[in-house]
């Protein structure tokens, strides 16, 4: 029998029905979470195949390393991205729910050029390592479009797009 869990939010509760099947969203800074997404990159090749979407697998390692290098960076933006979107979108960056399949891509993000497999797969795990060596910084800029988040929501967001896309790939 599943347990209702009650999580006290400001001035509602919100409900989660606990399953064994239904995890709750993981942490990029979380170590074994971070093990985990280092385990999957390792599992892809140039071989695997794609199972939605346009990208190839050396794109989408390309791909993945955008929002990584935006957290790093931890830089103060000017000028704020679409404020409509962020605000219609934020939670769905780093809640519970799976993000649906053939998602719209930032024009920036898009992998327009085919890329070097080993050259990105690199590049991606270097930066994977960077920013979980980052999980106790306390001071994160906004995100250029979706505004504040706290470590915790960057951690989520960080690791749901990673998942995102190695599930892209069957991994």
């Amino acid at each position: 029998m599943h347990a209702l869990k009650i999580i006290n939010k400001k001035k509602y509760c919100k409900f989660h029905l606990e399953n064994p099947y239904l995890e709750l969203m993981k942490s990029i800074f979380n170590e074994s979470t971070y093990q985990e997404i280092v385990d999957r990159l390792h599992k892809i090749s140039p071989a695997s195949e794609k199972l939605w979407g346009k990208m190839s697998v050396a794109q989408m390692a390309w791909h993945c390393q955008i929002p990584i290098k935006l957290a790093i960076k931890n830089k103060k933006y000017g000028k704020r991205g679409n404020l409509l979107i962020g605000w219609f979108f934020k939670k769905s960056m780093y809640n519970d729910k799976p993000w649906r399949k053939n998602l719209p891509t930032l024009p920036k993000a898009r992998a327009n050029e085919e890329k070097e497999f080993e050259v990105e797969v690199k590049i991606l795990l270097e930066l994977v390592d960077e920013l979980y060596s980052l999980r106790d910084r306390k001071d994160w800029n906004p995100h250029p479009i979706f505004g504040n988040f706290t470590p915790e929501q960057w951690g989520k967001l960080e690791y749901k797009h990673l998942d995102h896309h190695l599930r892209q790939f069957g991994v």
